[in-house]
């Protein structure tokens, strides 16, 4: 079966080749029960990464990723790829960090060729780092994952109003995502001033001071077994080499939901739920700016901590 000539793409100063655009990365109703929307191609995914580019590349530029490579569609086998190929053209910035006993060299997005390159490799996610290159322990983000028992996303919508009183309450402004699976992410902007041992240490005391507050419905232990129905206050992706989906990444699932900003206020609407978006309507969200002003707030722990103390008595 022929999957169509190359297309060709200008992006900048660049020229992307896509290679077999017509392929299908997301088959109509691959869900397992028949439903999962729309059919979508390699050259759908390019011209939805090529539309939300503007918006995407805040959120990516100067930062580790880790790809998410699906090369025969979402029903086909998965690559998680942090180190960047030889064959990546050399305008690809990389940036080389420590690992345990070596480095590795991670691809950075820092411009709209190199998105529709990735889009192009069938790298359907964009998992960054919480640090920038240039201050790779010290993050500039933290961000707790709410991750509901099944799928229940009134749990998360009460989950995601309790935590952004709570974090209001401390003074540190809050950003929400949907995951484009089962639920959210809160997103707090950082100083970068402290290192990922005391962004996390600060992430958990206000997941079990919040947890502790709500513990029929709340809960931060790790292991499934313990956490009953219980929402689950994640914060393990504040630590150093570990990502979060990056906003506006397409996840691989049936019908190519996206993890997409939202405003607060978006958190009322009854039609809301983590996988409300998805590459045929994302841009418009993306268009609306729901983060406006919050990403430029970033506030350093130190006068939060002395909050949260003086909350937990």
């Amino acid at each position: 079966m022929s999957h169509g000539v190359a297309r060709t793409v200008r992006a900048g100063r660049h020229t992307v080749e896509v290679h077999r655009p017509d392929k299908v990365l997301f088959p109509a109703g691959s869900g397992r029960d028949g439903s999962g929307g729309e059919e979508y191609t390699k050259g759908d995914l390019v011209d939805y990464y090529r539309a939300v580019a503007p918006f995407m590349l805040p959120h990516l530029r100067g930062r580790p990723l880790m790809l998410e490579r699906h090369p025969d569609g979402v029903d086909g086998p998965r690559f998680m790829q942090k180190n960047t190929p030889e064959h990546y053209p050399d305008w690809i910035s990389r940036v080389e960090v420590a690992k345990e006993g070596g480095t590795v060299c991670h691809t950075v997005c820092d411009d709209t060729a190199t998105l529709l390159y990735l889009a192009d490799q069938a790298a359907l996610t964009l998992h960054r780092w919480l640090s920038r290159a240039g201050d790779a322990d010290r993050p500039d983000r933290m961000v707790f994952d709410l991750d509901p028992a099944g799928d229940d996303f009134p749990r998360v919508r009460e989950a995601a109003v309790l935590l952004g009183e709570l974090l209001d309450g401390i003074g540190l402004p809050s950003a929400l995502m949907t995951t484009g699976s089962r639920g959210l992410h809160v997103i707090v902007p950082l100083r970068a001033g402290q290192d990922f041992d005391e962004v996390r240490e600060f992430a958990r005391d206000v997941a079990d001071t919040l947890a502790a507050a709500h513990p029929d419905r709340l809960t931060t232990a790790a292991r499934k077994k313990d956490r009953g129905d219980r929402l689950y206050l994640d914060i393990q992706r504040n630590a150093y080499a570990q990502t979060a989906v990056a906003p506006y990444s397409v996840r691989a699932l049936p019908g190519a939901p996206v993890a997409t900003p939202l405003s607060w206020d978006q958190l009322d609407d009854p039609g809301l739920h983590a996988r409300r978006w998805t590459v045929a309507d994302a841009v418009e969200q993306a268009r609306t700016r729901p983060w406006d002003g919050v990403m430029s707030r970033a506030r350093a722990l130190a006068p939060a901590r002395r909050r949260l103390s003086a909350l937990r008595g």
